[in-house]
């Protein structure tokens, strides 16, 4: 008989992660009829908002490679959806836009991401959703503040 594996402790950080996966995974079941990864539509949500932005910096907006954001950005042209277009005074840049063909396809990812949200919150009263919403923006907050400072230097003040 085989014993079931002992999960971590609650904590803020597993639960984070947990949460976040289940959110991608459930989009992702979704999504899959509408012929694009996540990846694919977090590339464009990212252009969405950034229009005009250059490989390597969606690359670090999206914490990956920037050889990953290429082929994303190779098949995204392919299905008509993004553009690379050439920089106005560099020639060795490129920015990346959306095409008109991309807006219907940002409705259809909206429409599923409010989906997978009311799942997520399914019976969570409004002002417990804008508690959480607000712990998570001051926890952001917090952690990027205590980012702009080196771990072994912040230790050493608190120590």
């Amino acid at each position: 008989m085989t014993s079931k594996p002992k999960m971590p402790p609650p904590t803020v950080g597993f639960l984070l992660h947990d949460v976040a996966r289940l959110l991608r995974k459930r989009f992702e079941q979704h999504a899959r009829d509408f012929g694009l990864t996540r990846s694919q539509w977090q590339v464009l949500a990212y252009l969405d908002r950034n229009a005009g932005i250059q490989q390597g910096m969606l690359a670090e907006l999206m914490e990956v490679e920037p050889i990953t954001v290429g082929r994303i950005l190779d098949k995204l042209e392919s299905c008509g959806l993004a553009e690379r277009r050439p920089h106005a005074t560099d020639r060795r840049v490129w920015q990346l836009y959306l095409t008109d063909r991309a807006g219907p396809k940002l409705e259809e990812m909206r429409a599923l991401g409010e989906l997978t949200r009311a799942e997520a919150f399914g019976d969570i009263p409004a002002a417990e959703r804008a508690q959480l919403l607000g712990t998570l923006e001051r926890m952001k907050a917090n952690l990027t503040a205590a980012c702009q400072t080196p771990a072994t230097e912040r230790q050493a003040r608190n120590g």
